[in-house]
């Protein structure tokens, strides 16, 4: 896995994370304790600082990125499905971002809210705790998300995220 300092900016990974040899990490990042990174996943901390929380999952493809002015914060549990982009948001605790959405600037993702798959959360939008959030720009779902499959989610992947740090192996290269 790529894992890169830029100028003093060094990311700091728990010893329990997995993160995928296919994944790349970037500068100001920090990934908690048995949080998942997989395969194609970027996390591009060099304008601003990363934090992804514990039992956190960033999914196959997807993009963290910062500005100087609003850090990206991840918290504890969430689930972040494939081909996602995050920008200078902040994600609270036990939610989930559906596969294909983007969520920008200043945009806060409240504990339990879902953002539906191919949402885009706009600028500054702010996404209440147990909402789902639909659509392009999305629009707000007042108590309409599924805790249960959010704990689920994250449950799931910390335990996919043990299987592969024990049991991955490259094959290719043995030939």
């Amino acid at each position: 896995m790529p894992i890169y300092r830029l100028k003093d900016k060094t990311p700091l990974i728990d010893p329990t994370a997995y993160v995928s040899p296919d994944a790349v990490i970037i500068g100001d990042v920090r990934i908690g304790p048995e949080a998942s990174i997989w395969p194609g996943a970027i996390l591009r901390g060099d304008h601003g600082s990363i934090t992804i929380g514990a039992q956190s999952s960033i999914q196959d493809g997807t993009m963290v990125h910062t500005t100087p002015d609003s850090p990206t914060v991840v918290g504890d549990r969430c689930v972040i499905g494939h081909i996602v982009h995050l920008e200078g948001c902040i994600l609270e605790d036990d939610c989930l971002v559906g596969s294909g959405s983007v969520v920008l600037h200043f945009a806060r993702i409240g504990s339990w809210a879902t953002v539906g798959a191919n949402a885009v959360v706009p600028n500054n939008m702010q996404v209440p705790s147990g909402a789902l959030a639909l659509g392009v720009p999305a629009k707000i779902r007042e108590g309409a998300s599924d805790r249960e499959g959010i704990r689920h989610g994250a449950v799931h992947y910390v335990e996919n995220g043990k299987l592969f740090r024990s049991s991955l192996v490259r094959i290719d290269e043995a030939r």
